[in-house]
């Protein structure tokens, strides 16, 4: 026994992009700016991809925090919040990763 499916197809107006219409796939000029507050710190002992993952967790824990990104090569931490952060605790949870703050990137 077999059975036997016919399909009917509409043709519609193409989206103009595939999440149709959102700004993914278009020009980086057209995407909303990041928002928040984005600062860079120095942090010392990071060596490699686990180093900063521990940072990234610990900071991302902090209240009001986006987005951590640290990188071991450079010993950067880019946190960017909703509001301006206290140096302090940012401080406490690098140090509570098992790192140390230096202060914040010139």
């Amino acid at each position: 026994m077999t059975a036997k499916t016919e399909l009917e197809i509409t043709e519609t107006a193409p989206a103009s992009s595939c999440c149709g219409g959102s700004s993914c796939g278009t020009d980086a000029a057209e995407e909303p700016a990041a928002q928040g507050v984005t600062t860079v710190y120095d942090v010392s002992g990071m060596t490699c991809g686990h180093c900063e993952g521990a940072i990234s967790a610990e900071v991302s824990a902090i209240p009001g925090v986006t987005s951590v990104t640290a990188v071991a090569s450079t010993g950067k931490v880019t946190v960017v919040s909703a509001a301006p952060l206290d140096d302090e605790a940012v401080r406490a949870a690098v140090d509570e990763a098992g790192y140390d703050l230096v202060g914040q990137a010139a």
